[in-house]
């Protein structure tokens, strides 16, 4: 019998100390990460200590010494064809064997807005069962919380760093979700925060609403939903340290 590819999801708090695992996380899942022994990771070095913490709640079956930890390979631009199939076949053969593997992301849920979706769709490709954890999504928790179209929304990433090529991604998602009456949905690596955030106030228009969900679960988490001429006559002072979640919806 075949083992499965199991989905572990991380927290949302980037490792702070100040964050209690059992706020976040069922005890079940704690349970059952603590049971495995195999493992796929973007950094080693962080699932470890991730682990250690959940030992710290429930007892960990095998020592953080004799875990099998493994990180996924790093393709460009996100997808994984230029990694040979057989690095796909070696991660995944615990699970040939009967043995269960947890894939962990840096954060949220493997998968979403992650590059383990390739070892997902490769476990696929090899007919090993794949099964979600329940655990929190940036993304989904930034539509809840922002109040903007929650039936009908988009991913769509990381925009372009030129500053004109952003404001002309900006327009565009703004046209697209006036048609579709569609939120948006953007990330931005923290230390560019600010910038992602004075790009929306100077390019999108008045009435268009925007949302920014940062650092979602942690003590000083915020959400906040604001018409861009709200944003403008009150601009957030955006850190440098915690993920945000940005979201738009237009008149």
């Amino acid at each position: 019998m075949s083992g499965r590819l199991l989905l572990v999801p991380n927290t949302l708090d980037l490792g702070a100390a100040d964050a209690t695992l059992e706020d976040v996380l069922p005890l079940g899942v704690l349970r059952m990460a603590a049971s495995l022994l195999h493992w796929v990771v973007e950094d080693a070095r962080n699932a470890r200590a991730f682990l250690k913490r959940i030992g710290a709640v429930t007892p960990l079956a095998h020592s953080l010494q004799a875990l099998q930890v493994n990180e996924l390979p790093r393709p460009r631009k996100g997808s994984r064809e230029d990694i040979p199939l057989s690095a796909w076949s070696t991660l995944l053969e615990p699970a040939r064997r009967g043995q269960d593997i947890g894939l962990l992301s840096e954060a949220g849920l493997p998968g979403v807005a992650d590059p383990g979706a390739a070892l997902v769709q490769a476990a696929h490709d090899a007919a090993i069962p794949v099964w979600p954890l329940a655990g929190a999504s940036s993304l989904t928790l930034a539509v809840a919380a922002g109040g903007l179209n929650g039936q009908s929304f988009a991913f769509v990433g990381y925009l372009p760093q030129d500053a004109a090529a952003r404001a002309a991604r900006l327009r565009d998602l703004e046209a697209q979700s006036r048609r579709l009456v569609q939120t948006q949905l953007l990330i931005e690596t923290p230390y560019r925060n600010a910038a992602l955030a004075a790009a929306l106030w100077a390019v999108l228009a008045p009435g268009t609403r925007v949302s920014i969900a940062c650092g979602l679960t942690q003590p000083r988490g915020w959400c906040r939903t604001a018409t861009v001429a709200q944003w403008r006559a009150a601009p957030p002072v955006m850190p440098d340290t915690l993920p945000a979640v940005f979201a738009l919806l237009a008149a």
